[in-house]
């Protein structure tokens, strides 16, 4: 419905404009005129009516909770009628979670909607996939529905593309390099440098969304000890990876939001900086005894835990350099590396994990509530916490914010009591960088959006 450019201000898409009643209590949104999906079917005030519906009872429903009718006003107007005020609306809308599909393929595929096919009206129809491998795109020749991020406001310039994935940052670099590809949305730090130096590459850096984290399964042993707990969050050394690992490119993290979020701007005696002292004397503190070989252990038990993470040269690397800190701890940390595609399946099962070494990519304080609700334990909240007094805070952060002013402080104060109770440790936040080839692709000066994607894409043409 609507895009977010990097400053945080909103831009019609499939909405050209909208209006807020002054209590909050009502929006109406204009939609686009002549847009039609991929299969041929109109996009209009009934597909919106029909698809805010499909969100009730599913875990996505907080994202339309605050909206209690849909009415259709005619054809292209539509009005939410709220039961709360809602001033996180418009960033909802603005998520690839509210991205509308074609509502007669949707309901006729069902649970395949996107896994075997995808209907919606964006500038690519989907052609072919092949999971973990490639997926290719055809231009949709009747698109018609660019925001003003894009100079472009017709069909893109490219017939075609084939996005390709590549488990090692190295096979990337050198499909870069050789012309196999044309373009990398993500350049990793180590190889920064040398494309940074090639002529025929530019390399472009904008702010980052990233945080790369550790949830702790607050649920199982030693972990269940908030002593324990804060020990792992304080054995971190934030520096050591950014400076070592990712050669100074980003900053520490601090707490568990991006820093460009006014809701991170917490009590700064909650902010999270390395403490090796710290650590020893809360272990200390909760019977944990340093053995002779330099692993502690209480009653007969030693400090060994498990430490996931997925594939991918920079989790595995990360994930290393944690398994060395905890050590130096007197905690054994046994590494298991999972492939990507499956590894919400085991947090999923909620006690098989204690430890992991997880990122996200969110732009919105609400992420504390999609990882930290009790609603969703296992898996994203695999920190598997559950806890009354937090339950509370989101509550009162996601319902019962009247404007944005109040949204941010109670969303702060949320994130306050998160940090209290160590159910993570934050590690690192990265900056994105991409890179593409300045002989084969022209792409605008500007990059609009808080990331690289379709209104980036659309003003893209080959050279």
């Amino acid at each position: 419905m609507v895009i977010q450019d990097a400053d945080q201000s909103f831009h019609g898409q499939l909405a050209t404009s909208w209006e807020s009643s002054e209590d909050g209590m009502s929006w109406t949104f204009t939609l686009r005129p002549d847009v039609k999906f991929h299969d041929g079917e109109p996009f209009n005030a009934e597909t919106v009516q029909w698809w805010l519906g499909q969100y009730e009872g599913t875990e996505n429903a907080f994202m339309t909770a605050a909206i209690e009718t849909v009415e259709i006003v005619d054809d292209l107007t539509v009005q939410l009628v709220m039961n709360a005020p809602d001033p996180n609306l418009l960033s909802n809308m603005s998520s690839i979670f509210m991205s509308v599909p074609s509502p007669a393929a949707y309901q006729a595929l069902g649970d395949d909607f996107g896994v075997t096919e995808a209907i919606g009206s964006g500038p690519y129809t989907l052609s072919d996939f092949l999971i973990g491998q490639e997926t290719m795109l055809t231009r949709n020749e009747a698109y018609n529905s660019a925001s003003d991020l894009s100079s472009n406001q017709g069909p893109a310039m490219f017939e075609t593309l084939t996005l390709r994935e590549f488990a090692e940052d190295s096979t990337a670099f050198l499909e870069l390099k050789t012309g196999g590809v044309d373009l990398l949305f993500s350049v990793p730090t180590d190889f920064l440098p040398k494309l940074e130096e090639d002529e025929g590459t530019t390399v472009v850096t904008l702010p980052g969304t990233d945080l790369f984290y550790i949830p702790i399964n607050t649920t199982v042993a030693p972990f269940d000890d908030i002593q324990v707990r804060e020990a792992v969050v304080y054995a971190v050394n934030q520096q050591e990876i950014l400076d070592n690992l990712f050669g100074g490119v980003g900053s520490v993290a601090k707490n568990f939001l991006i820093s460009s979020l006014l809701e991170a701007d917490v009590d700064p005696q909650l902010n999270v900086s390395y403490d090796p002292a710290r650590s020893n004397a809360v272990l200390d503190a909760a019977g944990w005894t340093m053995g002779d070989d330099g692993v502690r252990s209480k009653d007969g038990t030693r400090l060994e835990v498990a430490l996931w993470t997925q594939n991918g040269t920079e989790f595995k690397r990360v994930t290393e350099v944690i398994q060395a800190q905890l050590k130096d701890i007197g905690m054994a940390a046994e590494i298991t590396v999972f492939d990507a595609a499956s590894i919400n399946e085991q947090y999923a099962k909620g006690t098989d994990h204690q430890l992991a070494v997880r990122s996200y990519d969110w732009a919105n304080a609400d992420i504390l509530d999609w990882f930290f609700s009790g609603e969703r334990l296992g898996y994203p909240n695999v920190s598997m916490w559950n806890d009354p007094r937090a339950e509370e805070l989101n509550r009162v952060a996601m319902k019962q914010s009247r404007t944005w002013e109040e949204r941010v402080e109670n969303f702060r104060a949320y994130h306050e009591y998160v940090l209290s109770q160590y159910v993570f440790a934050p590690i690192y936040e990265p900056v994105q960088n991409f890179a593409y080839s300045a002989e084969r692709l022209s792409v605008p000066d500007e990059i609009r959006g808080t990331r690289l994607q379709a209104q980036t894409i659309l003003d893209m043409a080959p050279k």
